[in-house]
């Protein structure tokens, strides 16, 4: 089934050589070969029709809402949570600095941005090699924000039998009422969903004050707009087109497909011959599967395919097919399972839960699950070792260097000391390199939390104390309350 597909898709990218090659060859056969009948094959649901999901209850559909109600929490909570005076994360695109609780990253931290998305490249690899597309199913922004406008529609519409009716009737001043009162629940619903988006790109605060105040800046008015507007249309008329036509994810998941992976799969040896019976009757006497046809698995897909045709494009493995099928099985009295998690090897193969499990452990999952485990590690040793201190070291380079009163040379020096942690430090300026050079001036800088300290050193040495020219010399900038916190910096000294 698998291997189909992926013949499937290499097809389709080979198609016009393919036609090409077609051609010639229908040119020099043609008059060989008989007139063979060819069929139409239609697809069992109008890909251009609007999908109408009816509402289903079970454990798949329980845990779908449960993700639902998590990344929400999580995603409208987070930015309005305070954290040592400020929000708690925090990417703030003013000063260029990113806030998670108490780290606190800079543009030369860019470096922990690209292994994040590394690692979430490849959790999402293991989890598709393993588990297919649970990511699409339970937790894609696609998926939970279509669940909500969904429930809205149900709410406000009704089920699904009185929602097909309502499009189908005309308009009078009852359908406008209640598309009036669902579009206005979308929108707001959008434009607070657009707000939180913004607000963890600037303050939440500040952004809600000004708009309600009705002074918002025009960067932070087009990206709450925008991001109202791609909600509103994603979730509330794109839909499946998003995940049947759109999203790159669907086409090239397949390629991290194995017959060991686990997808939503129809037991055909068990359900097929498919057809209505009594309940009570015995199905192998009339010479019938256990599938009854009812359609419910159809009706239930917000994708609206037919999952008994087989492992398909458009699934993104939600398994709201398994709830509905589970509860058709418990009417009739048969087991369970007809349709369910399974991969293509147990469902020819006949294999039992344990051995699922134990043909998971193949190899690209080993190396998938041990790349994953040493950058995970990787990252997580340099972050609890990273020092909360950087130091940038600017020589002048108007005057290279300058004879003082006293007969000494002096070079100026520019130090940008940036705390990249989250509480008040205080900083103690050493030099070394240059025998005999000191520094003039304070020596000691308090810099907050998340703040960079700017602090001007006057480096001055006598006359022959190194040789003409450039010698190297180093800074070094110590937490005075923890001497652990240090980072020493080169530079250069004149010599004339």
């Amino acid at each position: 089934m698998v291997d189909s597909i992926k013949i499937h898709f290499i097809y389709i990218l080979c198609q016009p050589a393919l036609q090409s090659a077609r051609l010639v060859i229908a040119g020099i056969f043609m008059a060989k070969q008989p007139a063979r009948k060819t069929f139409e094959i239609k697809p069992v649901v109008d890909p251009d029709a609007k999908v109408y999901p009816r509402s289903i209850s079970g454990p798949f559909t329980r845990w779908r809402w449960i993700f639902v109600w998590l990344t929400q929490i999580i995603f409208y909570g987070l930015c309005w949570l305070p954290w040592h005076g400020r929000q708690a994360i925090l990417f703030d695109i003013d000063t260029r600095k990113f806030y998670f609780f108490d780290l606190v990253l800079w543009p030369q931290d860019t470096i922990y941005l690209v292994l994040l998305m590394i690692l979430g490249a490849f959790t999402l690899f293991l989890f598709t090699a393993v588990a297919g597309r649970l990511w699409c199913g339970y937790t894609c922004p696609q998926t939970v924000y279509t669940e909500i406008f969904l429930w809205f529609e149900k709410v406000i519409e009704g089920e699904r039998p009185q929602r097909i009716k309502l499009d189908a009737a005309p308009w009078s001043a009852r359908k406008l009422s209640i598309k009036s009162a669902k579009h206005a629940t979308w929108l707001v619903f959008s434009l607070w969903t657009g707000i939180t988006f913004v607000g963890y790109f600037m303050p939440i605060r500040d952004l809600v004050n000004d708009l309600v105040s009705l002074s918002p800046g025009a960067w932070s008015s087009f990206w709450v707009v925008f991001y109202a507007f791609a909600t509103y249309g994603n979730a509330g008329f794109l839909r499946d087109q998003m995940c049947r036509q759109i999203c790159p994810y669907a086409r090239f998941q397949f390629v991290m497909f194995d017959p060991d992976t686990l997808i939503i799969a129809y037991d055909t040896a068990r359900g097929d011959s498919r057809g209505p019976r009594a309940k009570g009757a015995d199905p192998k006497a009339l010479g019938l599967g256990d599938c009854v046809d009812c359609g419910i698995c159809v009706q239930v897909c917000p994708t609206g395919i037919d999952i008994r045709n087989g492992l398909q494009n458009e699934c993104i493995g939600c398994a709201a097919c398994i709830d509905a099928c589970d509860q058709v099985m418990d009417k009739m009295n048969y087991p369970r399972g007809l349709i369910r998690y399974s991969t293509e090897n147990a469902v020819t193969m006949r294999y039992s839960s344990l051995e699922i499990i134990k043909r998971a452990a193949r190899p690209r999952v080993i190396i998938y699950t041990t790349i994953l485990l040493l950058l995970t590690g990787a990252t997580a040793w340099s972050l609890a070792t990273r020092v909360p201190l950087k130091v940038n070291v600017l020589k002048d380079r108007n005057v290279l260097s300058r004879e003082a009163d006293d007969g000494s040379i002096e070079n100026t020096y520019r130090l940008q000391i940036m705390n990249t942690g989250d509480q008040t430090r205080k900083f103690r300026i050493s030099i070394a390199g240059v025998e005999g050079a000191r520094l003039k001036g304070d020596n000691e800088i308090t810099v907050p939390g998340g703040e960079i300290g700017s602090q001007t050193a006057v480096i001055s040495a006598e006359p022959g104390a190194t040789r003409s020219g450039a010698a190297p010399i180093h800074f070094n900038v110590t937490d005075v309350a923890d001497e652990k916190v240090s980072v020493t910096e080169s530079s250069k000294f004149w010599m004339p």
